[in-house]
């Protein structure tokens, strides 16, 4: 049976009405749930931080070769790994699947107790379909590719082709089919991503005589529908450029969005969202996991065809949400140091962070401690994370030792204003955060003087994420911080620290390492993790007194 897109929606429509009957009656099967302002993933009925790795894009292909990097993993406290599935390796013959090879790789991240979420890498890994079988590639006439504007074709599967999505949409259903057949009761893979980095290059739309076609056409009705029912809510990146031509509601993309390279990327983000949709609704009638896409950022300064445009950016959200309701949410790639700036990007319209990718550098350990606490972030994943040569002195493998030891209290507590997370540096000094009748003003350690390396130009990046689990308790973890305190709601009285430890959770219950007091808290004046100490948590009560 050939599988339409309206058939998709309706399978879609169906699959989602089952899902939310699974969520009412508590299934172990991994889901995503809302806990007051925060989105929760959950995994075996309990909540789930993701304390990820993505592999190398060809770690994933050998057991010989991931044999000695299980071991890195353990040491560094991860509890998920994100591994690519290649289509041309599921799929060498067409209509002919093997998992052998990643049935296997799937045991052994079962027997060092990993979960997995894994990357189909099909029609699209980096803009590129470098992924896709021998016998899709070698077929151009039947699985076209698209045309730049001097109608060179270029090595990515063009969005606009049938062919190419029911040979895509197969092999990803064929997989989901697989993976309930092996995983529904182990639920080691929690979580999908259909497709990888998608974005058009070199030109900013395809020009395969497919896509000149849909340009000519008008916009779709249903993309109007969403932008009426919520012109009031659209990202204001993109609402500009809808105001721009006086909220026009009828006619072509150029007359709607007006003539330029943002409207070739506005069309091209609605059909490989249209298309990433269809993979994903049936993949879910399959086996309904939760689905998310990934971007590769843009650098600044570049245009629309000169980075993998049309893909899940945050200028673009709205055209993914229209377009692509099976996918549960987007998610940043990020290499760059501005992560706060993607972050609050990516955060808007109730999207939840996940942070599949980012750089495998000495700034990640105190980036995931703050994605964790300011963002509630579902998780953090640096890339090619088994090329470190020392797992156990990892400094993120130690901050998520902690966070770790924490995920009970933080799980119970977010989507309540309850947690909180830093990030500092030399230019990012201090910041105020609020905690009930509490204000915390929170900076960088060096900014005492107490360490050598305040002196130098450059700081260190330090960060910490902060709980309150009662009025006046709190814990803190991280390293770099100093923290002091004042009453907003009576600001007559001092705040004073009634108590600090050190320590740790075993078991879930708090064991006391070190009391804290003395020269350790500045005789009772603030509360601190030198960035030289490393590492740790504190607990922490506070007290007013006249």
């Amino acid at each position: 049976m050939k599988i339409t897109i309206p058939l998709l929606w309706s399978l879609f429509s169906l699959i989602y009405s089952c899902d939310q009957i699974t969520n009412r009656t508590e299934s172990t099967l991994p889901y995503l749930r809302k806990q007051g302002s925060a989105t929760q993933l959950i995994v075996d009925g309990q909540p789930f931080l993701i304390r990820g790795g993505e592999l190398g894009n060809s770690s994933f292909t050998s057991l010989e070769y991931m044999q000695p990097v299980w071991a890195k993993l353990n040491a560094m406290h991860l509890n998920t790994v994100l591994a690519p599935v290649f289509w041309e390796l599921i799929e060498p013959a067409e209509g002919e699947f093997d998992f052998t090879l990643y049935d296997r790789l799937i045991k052994e991240a079962r027997k060092h107790d990993l979960k997995l979420v894994l990357l189909w890498f099909g029609s699209w890994k980096n803009s590129m379909s470098s992924h896709a079988p021998a016998w899709v590639k070698k077929d151009q006439a039947r699985f076209p590719r698209i045309k730049d504007d001097r109608g060179k074709s270029h090595e990515i599967l063009t969005p606009f082709s049938e062919n190419n999505l029911q040979a895509d949409l197969k092999a990803f259903q064929a997989l989901m089919k697989h993976i309930k057949a092996i995983d529904e009761e182990h639920h080691t893979i929690i979580m999908i991503q259909p497709e990888n980095e998608i974005g058009m290059l070199p030109t900013a739309r395809d020009y395969h005589l497919l896509a000149n076609q849909k340009f000519r056409e008008d916009v779709p009705a249903e993309l109007i529908e969403y932008l009426r029912k919520n012109r009031k809510n659209l990202v204001p990146e993109f609402q500009e450029v809808w105001a721009k031509n006086g909220y026009r509601e009828s006619g072509t993309w150029e007359e709607i969005f007006g003539k330029g390279l943002h409207t070739d990327e506005i069309f091209m983000a609605w059909y490989f969202a249209k298309y990433t949709n269809a993979i994903a609704a049936a993949g879910k009638a399959s086996y309904p996991l939760p689905m998310y896409v990934n971007a590769a950022l843009i650098r600044p300064g570049y245009q629309p065809g000169q980075y993998p445009s049309a893909g899940p950016l945050p200028h673009l959200m709205d055209i993914w949400k229209a377009a692509a309701p099976a996918i549960d949410f987007l998610a940043p790639d990020i290499y760059f140091k501005n992560i706060e700036y993607w972050c609050d990007l990516y955060t808007r319209q109730e999207n939840p962070l996940f942070i599949p990718e980012h750089r495998f550098d000495n700034m990640a350990a105190t980036k995931a401690a703050f994605v964790f606490g300011h963002y509630e972030a579902i998780g953090f994943s640096p890339f090619a994370i088994e090329s470190t040569a020392n797992p156990e002195n990892e400094p993120l493998g130690k901050v998520y030792h902690l966070i770790a030891q924490m995920t009970p209290i933080i799980t119970a507590r977010q989507g309540q204003n309850k947690i909180d997370g830093v990030l500092f540096d030399k230019k990012n000094q201090a910041t105020l955060l609020r905690f009930g009748d509490y204000e915390f003003t929170v900076r960088h350690s060096y900014t005492l003087g107490y360490e050598e390396n305040a002196k130098n130009d450059e700081w260190e990046t330090t960060g910490a994420l902060i709980v309150q689990t009662g009025t006046d308790e709190f814990y803190l973890a991280g390293s770099g911080v100093v923290i002091t305190f004042a009453n907003v709601i009576n600001p007559a009285l001092n705040v004073g620290i009634l108590k600090a430890e050190e320590g740790r959770f075993e078991n879930s219950k708090w064991k006391v390492i070190r009391h804290l007091n003395g020269d350790q808290t500045h005789q009772g004046r603030h509360i601190r993790i030198l960035h030289g100490d490393g590492f740790a948590i504190q607990r922490f009560e506070l007290y007013n007194y006249e």
